[in-house]
């Protein structure tokens, strides 16, 4: 099925609200029932972001590719993967949709629509933690993408869930996450001040993927960015 552009950038929306509802709403579900322990409330938190991941790539994938993370846009736009004209209408769209999922949660538990978060995630080890996040992240995507079967959304789904646990920053792995997720006051929220650190570390952890893909397949980076 072929979509116009606005179209698929209202599939974009959607799917980023849906995963940030799903990120945010079970952040504040499991806190509610962990009852302190921050343990089991993070296991609930990485369950069900993993699961909606899944969910969402396999129903909206063949609609918009679901993206749903504007690195992964830009890096498919820069491997000519992605028409390059269609990259804002689709940045707009998830981040859009991500401030709209964060609004869906705080009214499905009673909060007001935003508030800003202050929870303090700063430090090197964060930015680490997001660049490695965000590199695993992409270069899952990439190489998956070459087996041209049905895993891509498993594969992505499996790995979100795996590094909310081995990375100290849980994982946002999306600047349309991270924007969105200062907004929250919850269990999933990020101090806006932190807010560019995070992104700055994403867009360079998807520039080295983008990078070690390109070598691996054997091609130039500067073939992909002509």
């Amino acid at each position: 099925m072929t979509l116009s552009l606005a179209r698929r950038a209202a599939v974009e929306a959607l799917g980023t609200a849906l995963l940030l509802a799903a990120v945010v709403g079970s952040g504040i579900m499991g806190e509610s029932l962990a009852q302190g322990n921050v343990a089991i409330a993070l296991l609930a938190n990485s369950i069900a972001t993993g699961a909606a991941l899944i969910a969402l790539i396999l129903a909206l994938g063949p609609l918009s590719g679901a993206h749903i993370n504007p690195v992964v846009t830009l890096v498919l736009a820069v491997r000519r993967d992605f028409p390059r004209r269609e990259v804002l209408a689709y940045l707009a769209a998830q981040f859009g949709g991500a401030v709209a999922g964060v609004e869906l949660a705080h009214l499905m538990f009673g909060l007001a629509p935003l508030a800003a978060s202050a929870h303090v995630r700063a430090g090197i080890a964060q930015g680490l933690s997001e660049l490695v996040a965000t590199f695993g992240l992409i270069v899952i995507i990439l190489l998956v993408a070459r087996r041209k079967d049905s895993s891509g959304p498993y594969a992505v789904g499996a790995y979100i869930t795996a590094a909310y646990w081995f990375t100290g920053s849980t994982s946002f792995a999306n600047p349309a996450v991270t924007l969105a997720r200062a907004l929250t006051p919850t269990f999933a929220g990020i101090r806006p001040l932190d807010v560019p650190l995070f992104v700055v570390a994403q867009v360079l952890g998807a520039t080295l993927a983008a990078l070690a893909v390109a070598w691996i397949e054997g091609t130039r980076p500067k073939e992909a960015a002509q």
